[in-house]
């Protein structure tokens, strides 16, 4: 977490208070000071005026204003990187899969999209030194995509303790939109209690498209969705935690040149997440990974491969 103080910590807390704010989900001063005013007084229940001078009190204590650039910088320097197996795919990414920021697989059924999230549910499980982040995994599983044998098989191929793997992977099936909002809403104290170091989330919209059917509904399921995954870039920078998305390509009949599939999402998703990246086949089990959008990443490309060991370097 950014800083070591503790919900009493904030001037006026008492006992009552921090109980009810921990009962729902609030387990740090850092999730207090960014959640958003109104979200925090519906879920405890509390004054809207009441929750305003807490979540500004938690701020002050957390010294959550101006700063210079070189102050950030150097909290930056706290972020690591997680490595996906690949070389080649770790150097797109300069130097891997890293945390604070949320890192969005796109492409369609087949890319590769949940064999990634598989590798890096072993990859996150090593130590630093072997380019993981030593935590455990929470994975959020939206299509029921996760298979652990797979997670044990690539464990084993790796010289890995498999059984030790699946136990450090907290997993979730999630089975509507809803249901997925919520358990993000509990995320923050698994975070906490289980030293999660990553949380990936396979797939993002899928719930969402099937449920928001219709231009009438549009404004509602792009709200509730941004409201989602700005809750996921918040624990991501609390807890110094990588987040993973994949998202769905959609294709636009009206494209008469170039690529007709565009990520599905809209600006949303566009603006939220740190880092896309776009998969797609190539031949055999050679995969393609483009850079299409990062404030930090050149627009890149580069080949991995997907084998039975997981994802590897593809042969020249």
């Amino acid at each position: 977490m950014l800083e070591g103080f503790k919900i009493r910590d904030i001037a006026g807390i008492g006992e009552t208070t921090e109980a009810k704010l921990m009962e729902n989900g609030f387990t740090s001063v850092e999730s207090i000071a960014v959640t958003p005013v109104v979200e925090l007084a519906e879920k405890t229940g509390m004054g809207e005026e009441k929750a305003k001078d807490i979540s500004r009190k938690a701020r002050e204590l957390l010294g959550l204003s101006f700063m210079t650039a070189m102050e950030l910088y150097e909290r930056r320097k706290n972020s690591k990187r997680l490595t996906t197996g690949s070389s080649s795919l770790n150097d797109l990414l300069a130097g891997g899969i890293e945390t604070q920021t949320i890192v969005e697989l796109i492409g369609e059924f087949g890319a590769g999209k949940s064999q990634i999230c598989m590798q890096l549910c072993v990859t996150e499980q090593l130590p630093p030194e072997e380019g993981g982040l030593g935590g455990k995994v929470l994975f959020i599983d939206t299509e029921g995509t996760f298979y652990p044998r797979r997670v044990y098989d690539i464990a084993k191929a790796r010289g890995l303790d498999p059984d030790g793997v699946l136990k450090g992977i907290i997993y979730a099936r999630c089975y509507n939109s809803d249901h997925q909002i919520l358990l993000v809403d509990k995320a923050p104290k698994i975070v906490e209690d289980d030293n999660i170091k990553l949380i990936v989330v396979d797939s993002l919209i899928s719930h969402f498209r099937s449920e928001y059917i219709g231009r009438e509904t549009l404004a509602e399921r792009q709200q509730k969705l941004n409201n989602h995954i700005h809750k996921l870039l918040r624990i991501a920078e609390i807890y110094n935690c990588a987040v993973v998305i994949t998202n769905q390509i959609q294709s636009n009949p009206a494209a008469f040149f170039g690529d007709p599939n565009r990520p599905a999402g809209g600006n949303v998703l566009a603006h939220a997440s740190t880092h896309r990246i776009y998969i797609r086949k190539s031949r055999g089990n050679v995969r393609i990974a483009r850079v299409i959008d990062s404030p930090c990443l050149p627009e890149n490309a580069t080949t991995f491969q997907i084998t039975g060991n997981g994802v590897e370097d593809a042969e020249e």
